[in-house]
């Protein structure tokens, strides 16, 4: 990228579109700007925050004609380093435009832009009476915009899907400038290519998704969190599929490994059990019998796969407690090493008890600590490498072990990426996970979409 790109004309007029307070140019300002929830960071040249979609647009104008870098942000809290500038260019937040626009109740959707809160939006319609399912574990501080780009998951998608199941329409803006919707409130629409569900996943290098309209549901009338107790991690792993075949019919079912109990109780002193290998959360819900009996069913298989205890909760602080424990994870990580990367890799939950034995494996061989935790029901583990980034000899010996998960993931029936994306730290591995054809066919559609490659350039491709 060269200096006329960001000239004082140029930034003159950015200026005139989104107003002269809504660019920032100051370092610390770049700086805040530079880094995700990895620990990867690069400088932009310039952060402009627009406040519309119209202006957006005019943004997008400018930069295509520039040739200048746009990188779409959301809070910064991916985890594959997708929003961080690596080649410079222009940050563009879409946090100023966080509106919940309308709330169908007829049509049971809501529309909102990009930079609602996915929590605030949640919580708006849990005030009407329904349930939007969606909830990544960072939901209290990332956008929706951001979880449609990283077609985000959470806990409650063993049962009731991601994002993408939810996502009816979207608003973007393409490289050029041109705004565009797609989708709508039709429960059957199947008239040309869907382009809903190309954009969603797309990590900001297609388009610029500005506003999003989903669909939500009622909710269940009750629930019920068992905790089971595990003194072999390898029991919990089989007992995730006995579960899941038993007809309990979890909502969530999530996992802790030996590592990330004795982080928490260090960190929070629950009372957890520091001499077993795993717990098990696992939360039923329906009417009241479909949850009571959904949760003896799942408490009963637990103990008859090795489970030392069940215990399941009596009161909603009861079941608050457990799923703090399971919530305090990554945060609490920091008390054992300086940094952690935190993957995200998907198998059928049928082999997740291989895909266990495998990661302790990749964690001896590598003389590193892999603490497992995440959405075990649906075959998503989180396993998160300690290291410090100032040993390079320990960092190289990370790259040697993420490498070693991914192909695990691969060979298992797998993918490389759940929730989180592909960014920058899992490029690598793209074509060993999808094949060298379908990577040269998303390339051409990147191409068509973004001729001048100036949306998120560098990321999930080179």
């Amino acid at each position: 990228m060269t200096e006329n790109k960001l000239s004082p004309a140029v930034i003159d007029e950015l200026e005139a579109i989104v107003g002269e307070q809504y660019v920032l140019n100051s370092p610390e300002d770049l700086v805040a700007y530079s880094y995700d929830s990895t620990f990867t960071s690069a400088r932009p040249n310039l952060v402009v925050l627009p406040g519309s979609t119209q202006e957006v647009s005019k943004v997008l104008e400018v930069a295509n004609r520039e040739l200048i870098p746009i990188v779409p942000r959301g809070m910064g809290t991916g985890l594959s380093a997708g929003s961080i500038p690596f080649g410079g260019g222009i940050v563009l937040p879409l946090t100023r435009m966080d509106r919940l626009l309308d709330i169908d109740l007829d049509n049971m959707m809501a529309t909102a832009e990009a930079g609602i809160i996915t929590s605030e939006l949640a919580d708006a319609l849990a005030r009407k009476g329904y349930f939007y399912p969606p909830d990544p574990s960072s939901d209290h501080y990332s956008t929706l915009g951001g979880n449609a780009a990283c077609n985000a998951g959470g806990a409650h998608c063993l049962k009731y899907g991601i994002t993408g199941h939810y996502v009816v329409a979207l608003e973007v803006v393409l490289a050029d400038g041109r705004i565009m919707r797609v989708g709508g409130k039709a429960t059957k629409n199947v008239t040309g290519y869907d382009l809903v569900h190309l954009l969603i996943g797309s990590e900001g290098t297609l388009a610029i998704i500005t506003e999003v309209t989903v669909r939500f549901i009622t909710p269940p009338e009750t629930e019920r969190t068992a905790e089971a107790i595990f003194p072999k991690l390898a029991d919990a792993g089989k007992a995730i599929n006995a579960v899941l075949s038993s007809g309990a019919k979890p909502s969530m079912l999530e996992i802790m490994d030996e590592t990330s109990i004795k982080s928490v109780e260090d960190y929070l002193h629950l009372g957890l059990p520091l001499d077993v290998e795993a717990i098990l959360v696992i939360q039923t819900d329906g009417d009241e019998a479909e949850a009571v009996r959904g949760i003896e069913i799942v408490a009963e298989v637990c103990r008859q796969n090795g489970a030392r205890d069940v215990r399941v909760a009596a009161t909603p602080e009861e079941s608050a407690e457990m799923w703090h424990a399971r919530h305090s994870i990554s945060g609490s990580l920091g008390r054992i090493r300086p940094n952690k990367l935190g993957e995200d890799i998907t198998v059928p939950h049928s082999v997740i008890p291989r895909l266990i034995t495998r990661i302790k494996e990749i964690s001896a061989r590598w003389n590193l600590p892999i603490v497992i935790f995440g959405h075990a029901g649906d075959g998503n583990l989180h396993p998160n490498i300690l290291f410090d980034k100032r040993d390079p000899e320990e960092y190289e010996r990370v790259e040697g072990a993420v490498g070693d998960l991914f192909r695990v993931a691969v060979e298992l029936g797998g993918s490389l990426s759940g929730e989180h994306g592909v960014g920058v730290l899992k490029r690598p591995y793209l074509e060993m996970a999808l094949g060298p054809v379908a990577v040269e066919m998303q390339k051409r559609i990147k191409q068509a979409w973004d001729p001048n490659n100036i949306l998120n350039p560098g990321k999930i491709f080179v």
